[in-house]
């Protein structure tokens, strides 16, 4: 290919240069001889002849994000809080973290996992865990809800047990004192719903459950619950017998999807037990639920969610909440392994649910899940189908894996490796320029109202995402700002991770 005269500007050479007016600075970007950092210094000094907002400035002054390495942490005491269903266990651990993170509703069977929380009382920190109702001769799903309660008393230093001091000791109540006894673990009884002085007197009956004193509270109004608290930390130990101690850096992965497409059974296949509810009911799960598991050599915390519905406004009670929960386990994940059923053709539902994470700035593997379920005929049809449905999500990794047998889930962790490498990806200033001086020459901006606008500089502005800023002499339309965002993966790679690309169009300064 004919290469051109380099002493004759081109359209361009225009696009991405040094300011001709720039102080005392040599540099063309036509050369092949140029380093990146001189590149760089031209391209700033040429920004001098033109506004800049303070933020501008302390973006260009901005030497990219500090990390605080901090070691692992202690483990912390593990306080269970376990009772029959609707005693207001949920409230009580809301009143205690202050805030409202376990789903709520006037309905027993709310909870069925069991879910921790971090949380603090007289400058104590510990592990708050929720738990679902116990119950006695139960089947189903409230058989595996009571199998996580008992798994949560085992798993705990010390435990907070719930009765309704309305109702009084039930022989479900007694059935819980039985399994508390045999757990040897130390109990303090918690007499709830006591809204006033009349209902003390029958708080004082729960004496005959033969676990001490009972505490008489109000979950709802936080009567009491200082007392009850200060006995629960003297009856935690100060070293956790039981507690498991984060180990640095485990990267947090959300499973999420719509209801029913397999995120409890990949968490359970992962972690490598029944670690929380599965049932062929859609929305089993309602609380996120942490588990802090070591694969491939690392540790990772994976976050299992209630499935998303189509439409926040069309749940209501306790789904309404674990929709809001799940976008906030999102938010707070780094990662995010979108759960598609293979098994049925891709829905609306799902597409929002990618684009959830994408707007949530969060890196993204999309798992393509009951894969066995899919006949040999049907196959080589359904991967022209994904290539049309992902087809904006294309630098997303996919996998397709069988949660229930464990099919390819060792390709889990490669592709989560591979969008958070992306995800935390920083390309330096100089290298930046110097990539966007060769797209530019290759396939420059087309004209706007007989105008040109002309690249002035570029950098990164930030990871996780990775945030893009060029400043320019004109608004650059959306369709090459695609094309910039699409030759920055070619080049770079940015695997799995959304890009954000904003331009700010600056003017030059007047004399």
């Amino acid at each position: 290919m004919d290469q051109p005269d380099p002493a004759q500007p081109t359209p361009a050479d225009d696009l991405l240069t040094v300011d001709e007016d720039a102080p005392e600075v040599d540099v063309t970007l036509a050369g092949d001889d140029v380093d990146d950092e001189a590149r760089e210094r031209a391209l700033r000094a040429g920004l001098q002849e033109y506004d800049l907002a303070d933020e501008d400035l302390a973006l260009l002054d901005h030497d990219g994000d500090d990390v605080d390495a901090e070691g692992p942490a202690a483990p912390l005491p593990v306080l269970a809080v376990v009772g029959r269903p609707n005693v207001g266990k949920s409230t009580l651990v809301n009143r205690i973290l202050g805030r409202r993170e376990a789903v709520v509703e006037d309905n027993p069977g709310v909870t069925r996992d069991r879910v921790s929380y971090p949380a603090e009382w007289s400058g104590r920190r510990f592990t708050l865990v929720d738990t679902g109702g116990w119950e006695v001769d139960v089947a189903g799903i409230d058989a595996r809800v009571a199998q996580q309660a008992e798994v949560a008393i085992s798993l705990a230093d010390a435990v907070l047990f719930v009765v309704d001091a309305t109702v009084g000791a039930t022989d479900t109540d007694e059935q819980v004192v039985r399994l508390l006894r045999r757990a040897g673990k130390p109990v303090v009884l918690v007499a709830n719903k006591v809204d006033g002085p009349a209902v003390e007197a029958d708080a004082a009956t729960l004496w005959g459950l033969g676990l001490g004193e009972p505490h008489p509270i109000s979950a709802l109004h936080g009567r009491g619950t200082g007392d009850m608290l200060d006995a629960a930390m003297d009856a935690l130990p100060t070293v956790s017998a039981h507690g498991v101690a984060l180990p640095d850096g485990p990267r947090r992965v959300a499973l999420v999807g719509r209801p029913n497409v397999g995120k409890s059974s990949m968490l359970n296949k992962v972690v490598g037990s029944e670690r929380v509810v599965v049932d062929d009911t859609a929305g089993t799960t309602r609380d996120p639920v942490d588990e802090l598991v070591a694969l491939g050599g690392k540790p990772w915390v994976f976050v299992d969610t209630a499935g998303i519905r189509r439409r926040v406004h069309q749940t209501s009670g306790a789904d309404f909440y674990a929709s809001l929960r799940t976008q906030a386990a999102i938010e707070k994940a780094e990662v995010a392994v979108v759960l598609v059923d293979a098994s049925q053709p891709m829905t609306e539902q799902d597409t929002r649910i990618i684009q959830q994470v994408i707007d949530a700035g969060r890196a993204l593997v999309v798992a393509y899940n009951k894969w066995d379920l899919m006949d040999e005929d049907r196959r080589p049809y359904l991967e022209r189908e994904i290539e049309q449905d992902l087809v904006q999500v294309q630098w997303a990794p996919r996998v397709n894996v069988s949660a229930r047998t464990g099919w390819h889930t060792d390709r889990l962790v490669p592709a989560l490796e591979r969008s958070l490498e992306s995800w935390d990806t920083r390309i330096p200033t100089g290298r930046l320029n110097a990539f966007l001086g060769e797209l530019v020459a290759a396939h420059p901006h087309p004209l706007r109202g007989g105008k040109q606008p002309r690249i002035l500089f570029a950098t990164q502005a930030s990871t996780r995402p990775p945030r893009f800023v060029i400043f320019a002499t004109g608004f650059l339309e959306p369709g090459y700002r695609r094309y910039i965002e699409r030759r920055l993966r070619e080049t770079f790679g940015f695997e799995g991770t959304p890009i954000t690309i904003s331009v700010r169009v600056r003017e030059k300064r007047r004399r």
